[in-house]
């Protein structure tokens, strides 16, 4: 961890602490805890407040939008309330030291990370794979794709991140043969699942999360409250299929169990959810987005494996060939997909 990673942990912890810990009272308070730490987000929990820095680049106002989203009375039961108010969410800690230890001359100070605050909820055990809440998450989704955006958001990040996720690679990896198979399934994918273009208009009005997956529910109240969605820095406007595509790429590359992906996808239909049909074959709709997640999932996976240096274990090799069955549909299939 590097020194400013170092700083950014120790001064969100203290954040949550003062937070969670009552005014005069004796502290008997555990070590804040790490709960992720990347540059796009770094999650620090101490007692029952989260403090959350999100990326540096992050656009505030597009940010602060989202942050009210997840406040507005419409997501209630649905998205994970901030505890921070959505006109004061864009606040930094001040650097570890204070303004009279200033740093040594050198490179620029990097930029200041937004923070927001959230309740502390349980989330999804990874060792118990039988109790993933499949079927709740489906029903979550579907109640958010059914809710009429409250007020005017930017839109879902999902194809912007699928296209990072492959420069991430390509950064990584510069003329190495392994990314040749991503590359092919990324450029099968129609312009705007790569983010080069908007959403066909007919499925772009539709509030999404952006970035589902079972690391994005807790309980609320921990531990037995009723599951709810986290995390909403992808949240917007979008094609609500996008929702769907990581368990649709998962089933489809053999990483989801059938009667996984059947209770999701059934769950989904019962609860009105308008990004598939209510029955037949929801494919058509699914296809283009699971392919962009396929390449997503595997353009990070190259980019982990090179940074860690090391080579794809079993899943991930499972995402890297599943791009190349990806780059062989036919392209009047793709450009279909597209309008």
């Amino acid at each position: 961890m590097t020194t400013t990673q170092t700083s950014v942990v120790q001064d969100l912890g203290t954040l949550a602490h003062r937070l969670s810990h009552p005014a005069g009272a004796r502290c008997v308070c555990e070590p804040p805890q790490v709960l992720a730490d990347r540059p796009d987000g770094t999650v620090v929990r101490s007692g029952a407040i989260v403090a959350k820095a999100h990326a540096a680049d992050s656009d505030h106002e597009a940010l602060a939008a989202r942050i009210a989203l997840a406040a507005a009375p419409q997501l209630t039961g649905i998205l994970l309330p901030p505890l921070t108010a959505p006109g004061r969410s864009l606040t930094a800690p001040e650097p570890s030291g204070g303004p009279q230890h200033p740093e040594p001359s050198g490179p620029p100070a990097p930029a200041p990370r937004p923070v927001t605050l959230w309740p502390l909820g349980a989330p999804v055990d990874p060792t118990d794979p039988e109790a993933a809440p499949w079927a709740e998450a489906a029903v979550l989704l579907a109640r958010l794709h059914r809710t009429e955006p409250p007020f005017r958001l930017p839109a879902m990040r999902g194809p912007a991140k699928a296209a990072r996720a492959v420069a991430r690679m390509r950064a990584a990896l510069p003329g190495d043969p392994a990314v040749l198979p991503v590359l092919a399934g990324w450029r099968a994918l129609p312009a705007w699942a790569r983010g080069e273009v908007p959403a066909p208009a007919r499925r772009s009005g539709f509030l999404c999360h952006g970035d589902l997956h079972l690391g994005q529910l807790v309980r609320h109240p921990a531990p037995d409250g009723p599951w709810l969605l986290i995390d909403v820095d992808d949240a917007g406007t979008g094609d609500p299929a996008w929702d769907l595509g990581r368990p649709a790429a998962w089933y489809a590359s053999g990483l989801l169990a059938p009667e996984y992906w059947f209770a999701f996808l059934d769950a989904y239909r019962s609860a009105g959810g308008p990004a598939v049909p209510a029955d037949g074959d929801p494919w058509a709709e699914l296809d283009v987005p699971a392919r962009a997640l396929t390449v997503q999932t595997a353009a990070l996976a190259l980019a982990k494996c090179a940074a860690e240096q090391r080579r794809p274990d079993e899943h991930e090799q499972l995402m890297i060939e599943s791009c190349a069955r990806i780059a062989t549909l036919p392209p009047e299939l793709a450009a279909d997909h597209a309008s």
